[in-house]
């Protein structure tokens, strides 16, 4: 009778163990301010903080959250978890009070973990919405235990994964709620460890990759550090993002990788003195999450170089569904530039038509996936039912495919304006306006019209100094679009709202001109 471990799988915890366990004093997790540590010393603060966190009952199942900014306490405390089989419910630090206390009573948390110098006061609003909430502090405070004392209590031992199955939940994440309220979206075992596996094969990763964090370690910028682990690299912590401080960084410690979304690398553009800094060091910068500006993508890569790879995917199907190689860029190419990629070679991907039909190239579709990194499923059966009709995963996201096989995402199925019955993609829109230099930012939603139902609408950011009309914003698309493309109308804005994951917050603008227009 064959033995019931000889082909059971291995999942992220048992990927995380045995590379720290068997790591060596080489310098591994670094801080601008504060003590570099060795993979040894990753390993032994991580096994302090799962006995410390086992003595307060938690375990396979107990449901625990986490809100702090960038510190290496983020990363000890979600591979505990992974090593007690708990399940971690990520929380953004940006993210407002309603939305921190919808997750923790949706997902049913038990004890909230928070980092005790710049999140004490939240800890205690959340607390006092949701009784019953235990509250673990990292450092002192009067609201709970500090978990650094309780660890210090432990001896450091060897990191020993769980036995688990393939489709255990191991995280609940929610959605930005661009559309509505944070849906909870279960990840499981399986995918955890099939969407690291796919970025560690198919990713162009320096060797060694010396990494620079700055988006938060609670998300997606805790994705980066694995990589670093098993290669043999080095994961250097921002607190925040800091456009001055990202540039010094890279030019000071010589960070050849990083992760950051479309924002992030405006701002770096947008920076004053982008061009007096050594970036040379510079062999991969990931970017994803959101759109960027293909004219923006443009002047990134003729300013910092050739070292931009695009990776898209979402919580229901994550990070690894198409990937745009570097070389893929084609600066002399807007219409690749707009591209994410051709589909990853480990999923099924198609674009679909309203009544799930494939369409053919040129034509926009829905793209729709299966394979091993779709979700189980959401919690709630009719959102579930929804999002897998026809038998694919309905990303809610339009496309276009090339007779290269390169994808170029026309919009979200819900952002798309219907305006005298002809449907308008606002990322096309969008694209056209941000080609004029004058522009940093653009946004394009629709806006209630009595005559046509929906109106487009252009809400710009200038380039500090820069001048712009209405007319140089809306000829260049009713030039390249025709007129009812054209926006009706296009107000200049210092800031474009942002979700706390750095996707432009349409939801919010259109409730802001909603608010507008019935006033």
């Amino acid at each position: 009778m064959e033995h019931p471990d000889l082909h059971r799988p291995l999942y992220t915890a048992d990927v995380l163990a045995n590379a720290l366990n068997n790591g060596r004093d080489l310098p591994l997790l670094h801080q601008l301010e504060g003590p570099t540590l060795t993979v040894a010393e990753v390993r032994d603060q991580t096994s302090q903080f799962v006995q410390a966190l086992a003595s307060l009952g938690v375990g396979a199942g107990s449901r625990v959250s986490l809100i702090a900014p960038n510190i290496p306490e983020c990363l000890h405390v979600t591979h505990a978890l992974q090593m007690l089989a708990a399940l971690y419910v990520p929380m953004h630090p940006l993210s407002a009070l309603p939305d921190h206390v919808h997750v923790i009573r949706d997902a049913e948390v038990e004890i909230l973990i928070f980092d005790a110098e710049r999140f004490e006061g939240r800890a205690a609003e959340i607390a006092r919405e949701v009784p019953g909430l235990r509250l673990l502090a990292i450092g002192d405070s009067a609201l709970g235990n500090d978990i650094w004392k309780l660890a210090a209590g432990f001896a450091p031992a060897p990191l020993k994964p769980p036995v688990v199955g393939p489709h255990d939940v191991t995280r609940l994440g929610y959605s930005g709620g661009t559309t509505g309220k944070p849906k909870a979206i279960p990840s499981v075992q399986r995918i955890g460890a099939l969407t690291g596996l796919y970025m560690q094969a198919d990713w162009e990763w320096p060797s060694p990759p010396h990494i620079l964090s700055c988006a938060p370690l609670t998300h997606a910028g805790g994705a980066m550090f694995t990589p670093a682990l098993l290669r043999g690299g080095t994961f250097l912590i921002l607190p925040r993002f800091d456009p001055t401080q990202v540039l010094e960084t890279i030019q000071q410690r010589r960070i050849n990788c990083m992760m950051l979304v479309p924002t992030m690398i405006y701002a770096l553009l947008d920076h004053p003195r982008l061009d007096e800094y050594d970036l040379s060091s510079l062999e991969t910068v990931f970017y994803g999450a959101s759109a960027m500006s293909p004219a923006r993508l443009k002047e990134a890569i003729e300013r910092i170089g050739p070292v931009f790879a695009q990776f898209y995917g979402q919580a229901e199907a994550p990070m690894v569904l198409t990937y745009f190689r570097k070389a893929d860029h084609d600066v002399n190419d807007m219409r690749r530039l707009a591209s994410c990629g051709r589909p990853a070679p480990w999923v099924r991907l198609e674009l679909h038509d309203a009544d799930g039909n494939p369409v053919p190239d040129g034509e926009p579709g829905e793209i729709c996936v299966q394979g091993p990194l779709v979700m189980d499923g959401y919690r709630d059966p009719e959102l579930t039912a929804e999002a897998f009709k026809g038998g694919w995963l309905h990303t809610g996201d339009v496309a276009v495919r090339d007779p290269d096989g390169f994808l170029r995402i026309v919009d979200r199925t819900k952002d798309m304006i219907v305006s005298g019955g002809f449907n308008i993609y606002p990322r096309d829109i969008e694209n056209i306006i941000a080609e004029n230099p004058a522009v940093a930012e653009v946004a394009v939603i629709g806006v209630a019209h009595e005559k046509w139902g929906e109106a487009v609408k252009a809400i710009v950011v200038l380039k500090p100094g820069a001048n712009a009309t209405e007319d140089d914003i809306a000829a260049p698309v009713a030039a390249a679009k025709g007129s009812y493309q054209a926006p009706k109308s296009v107000e200049f804005v210092e800031s474009i709202p942002q979700t706390p994951v750095g996707k432009p917050d349409k939801k919010a603008l259109r409730a802001r001109y909603a608010e507008k227009a019935t006033a």
